[in-house]
């Protein structure tokens, strides 16, 4: 009787530790993961935060590419009423 109590305690004992060991191994593997997410996690958002900076960049070459349109097209403006202005001048002395 109580050989089977300490073979059946001996038989848990032994599933115990089994079961101990398979999970620290799955407890380190669940660590490697765990570290290679985290080192993905910081890589992806360096690319966000760089592309973030790309799209702030071309938004600003964007805004002053319309502006020196806008200029030009002012400038051309300009220039039209000037010469209608000096014909004006030029009927007005005839």
């Amino acid at each position: 009787m109580e050989n089977d109590l300490i073979n059946g305690l001996k038989s848990k004992i032994e599933q115990l530790i089994s079961r101990y060991e398979s999970l620290i191994s799955e407890n380190a593997d669940l660590a490697e993961k765990l570290f290679e997410c985290n080192k993905q996690l910081e890589f992806k958002n360096k690319q966000i935060q760089l592309q973030q900076q790309q799209i702030g960049n071309l938004q600003l070459k964007e805004a002053f590419k319309n502006s020196s349109d806008d200029r030009h097209e002012a400038k051309l403006k300009v220039a039209k009423l000037i010469k209608e202005i000096d014909k004006c001048i030029g009927m007005l002395n005839e």
